[in-house]
């Protein structure tokens, strides 16, 4: 077999991809098509691994409206793929947050999210990139300047799953050239002239990996050659590390996790860095940002040292970690609530209500600011509920709790405040201001019928004819 750069570069490709479709069958394949060298390179290798396996593929470009050229590159994009019978789409962006994130960052947050969206339309679970060796050793040394952690120290895998990226987790990005340099890619498009487009931005080096692509990483060159291919090694231990503690982690959470909290009892017991670990594991799979490190130190100082009483609210930019009754809940942050608190309304605020009366037909009915459904479901054999004749002649009223109201919920059960049914069924401080009351409205008076979290008096209770029971589904946080 020839050695020619076109040769060798398919065939790492091939092993490469071989590999990741071994993990992740499919039977299309898409690639994120900038037009750029890396990105044609890819094109050009992945519809000659397609024609060989039979698999149909995609190309997909974002068109990012940042260059005066950018007509020119989706232009350009779409004519290769016309040329060589490859299906193409794109979405145009507008770069959002760029102020705060930055324009590089809010790009590629603009473009990942784009390609998902592509993906998701096309049905393609796979989705190619051209990332490659000198890329992973630009990710390795910026999450090092950052003071990463093992997770970012551990570069980019060959395959992963990016649901914060691409808005959805049924899309999988693989790296086939991840182990191969760039200057093999460039000799593989000079070998096969493969026409590509120059993006001036890729000069500037006031963005963060151009400094380290213009600035750095050619003096590193010079006095350490093939420095990249040490980083990528680096980035591989780092990998395994990180494997590890993914490990401990999960086994740590297997020890504390009580339902969806944690035992702070338990807590107590493990390193300052092995909790540390399991709460960063613990965000993960909820699917947050990943906190600082000062932070978790903070959190963990004060959720393991208060006061068995203490109202504990540590506020995350996506979350609230709360305490309550010595566990530690994770309390996603809702639309409309006070970013400081947490809290749907102040004190001295009017409570929001919605006034109806039921049709009796609707089965559920949902109201703004009230985040939820309730639901009007018929009742199983031998169950109480409401009378539908009666319930669909009264003058219904959603609420929130404002104080004093009282509930009873069998006829050999006592009148109790609603207060003690939440402490009763352990329902936390903060949840109880967002459970929702349905009471009947005469005059100037209400009656409950039913509280969320708790459920339905029994004055009003029917054991024969057709009986509606109330439920209250809250929105996924």
């Amino acid at each position: 077999m020839s050695h020619s750069p076109e040769n060798r570069l398919s065939a790492a490709f091939d092993a490469a991809l071989d590999a990741i479709l071994q993990s992740r069958p499919s039977t299309a394949l898409a690639v994120a098509l900038s037009g750029g060298l890396d990105s044609m390179a890819l094109l050009h290798l992945a519809h000659a691994y397609c024609l060989r396996s039979g698999r149909a593929l995609f190309a997909f470009h974002v068109h990012h409206g940042l260059s005066v050229h950018a007509d020119d590159w989706l232009a350009h994009c779409r004519a290769v793929c016309a040329q060589l019978d490859i299906a193409f789409d794109f979405r145009r962006v507008e770069i959002e947050d760029a102020a705060k994130n930055g324009v590089e960052q809010a790009a590629r947050m603009s473009r990942y999210r784009a390609l998902g969206e592509l993906c998701g339309a096309h049905g393609l679970p796979l989705l190619l990139t051209a990332h490659h060796q000198d890329d992973q050793a630009e990710t390795v040394l910026l999450q090092l300047l950052r003071g990463s952690g093992m997770a970012g120290l551990s570069g980019m895998d060959s395959c992963n799953s990016a649901p914060e990226l691409f808005g959805r987790a049924d899309v999988v990005m693989a790296r086939p050239l991840l182990a191969q340099t760039r200057a093999l890619l460039a000799e593989y498009v000079a070998a096969l002239a493969i026409a590509h487009i120059e993006d001036e931005s890729n000069s500037d080096p006031r963005f963060a990996r151009n400094a380290l692509r213009l600035l750095v990483m050619p003096a590193l060159a010079a006095h350490f050659p093939g420095f990249q291919q040490r980083l990528a090694r680096s980035a591989q231990h780092a990998q395994a590390a990180q494997r590890l503690l993914l490990e401990l982690a999960r086994e740590d959470l297997a020890r504390c996790r009580d339902g969806d909290c944690l035992d702070i009892a338990q807590l107590r017991l493990l390193s300052a860095e092995r909790c540390a670990n399991l709460l960063r594991h613990w965000f993960a799979l909820r699917g947050l940002r990943m906190p600082a490190a000062a932070w978790l130190a903070q959190l963990r100082e004060q959720a393991l040292g208060a006061r068995d009483d203490a109202q504990l609210c540590v506020t995350h930019p996506q979350c609230h970690v709360r305490r309550y009754r010595d566990k530690l809940f994770i309390d996603a942050r809702r639309p409309g609530e006070d970013a400081r608190t947490g809290k749907m309304h102040d004190e001295d605020d009017d409570l929001p209500s919605h006034g109806f009366v039921w049709d009796g037909v609707a089965t559920t009915l949902r109201a703004a600011p009230f985040a939820g459904v309730l639901h009007f479901e018929q009742a199983a054999e031998g169950q109480a509920g409401f009378a539908a004749d009666w319930l669909r002649q009264q003058a219904l009223l959603l609420h929130f709790r404002s104080g004093g109201e009282r509930l009873k919920l069998a006829a050999n059960r006592p009148t109790k405040s609603v207060k003690y049914h939440y402490q009763a069924n352990e329902v936390p401080g903060w949840e109880r201001e967002r459970l929702p009351m349905v009471s009947r409205v005469q005059g100037e008076r209400r009656q409950l019928l039913f509280a969320a979290g708790i459920g339905m008096d029994c004055a009003e209770l029917a054991t024969g004819g057709r009986r509606i029971v109330l439920r209250w589904e809250a929105d996924a946080a």
